[in-house]
């Protein structure tokens, strides 16, 4: 994304981050605080929440990762936000993120923990994308290596926005669920 998109897609005022991303090894305590959070958005939620699953490189054991709990709300209508953004920020998330042309994808945050929830509707072929990469990596010391490597070699630069960072890993991102795709992972697959 440039800096325009990056500005379209933000509630309020990007986060100018300028500088390189700092990567933590891997925390025994990320899938703990996966399970604490998801409690907290079921019981926000109810039947709102179709399916909650970690994502991104904190549900990979072994993995280096921003410390951040990436979660995947899946909602009957992402775009009907009154359905669960009030719920969530009662709970001290903040909407950060809109993104109508894709996917009509939300992003909430909060601190502390520090989590993101991103969220998509039923049926959103992102939901598989996610989960065939998380699960590639935590089956494939290969790939999970690959993009351990890809990951901290684009970390020590400096970027504006961690989006662009992000961006960058986007080819072995595609590259690996490529892989995945071959082998005929099941995305629905949970492994630890």
């Amino acid at each position: 994304m440039n800096d325009e998109e990056i500005r379209a897609a933000t509630v309020g005022e990007p986060k100018v981050h300028d500088g390189p991303i700092d990567l933590v090894d891997s925390d025994p305590v990320w899938p703990d605080l996966f399970t604490r959070e998801s409690e907290r958005i079921r019981s926000a939620l109810g039947n709102v929440a179709r399916a909650l699953e970690h994502v991104g490189s904190t549900s990979v054991p072994g993995l280096a990762a921003k410390p951040i709990i990436d979660i995947v709300l899946v909602v009957s209508d992402s775009a009907n936000e009154p359905d669960y953004v009030p719920a969530l920020e009662a709970i001290g998330y903040v909407l950060r993120v809109r993104e109508p042309d894709w996917y009509e994808h939300r992003m909430v945050a909060r601190n502390e923990p520090n989590v993101q929830i991103h969220v998509f509707s039923e049926g959103c072929p992102e939901i598989e994308r996610m989960l065939l990469f998380r699960n590639r990596l935590r089956s494939n010391t290969a790939d999970r290596d690959l993009y351990e490597r890809t990951k901290r070699q684009l970390a020590r630069r400096t970027w504006r926005y961690v989006q662009n960072y992000a961006d960058a890993k986007t080819a072995v991102v595609n590259d690996i669920i490529a892989r995945a795709r071959e082998r005929g992972s099941d995305p629905r697959e949970v492994s630890p």
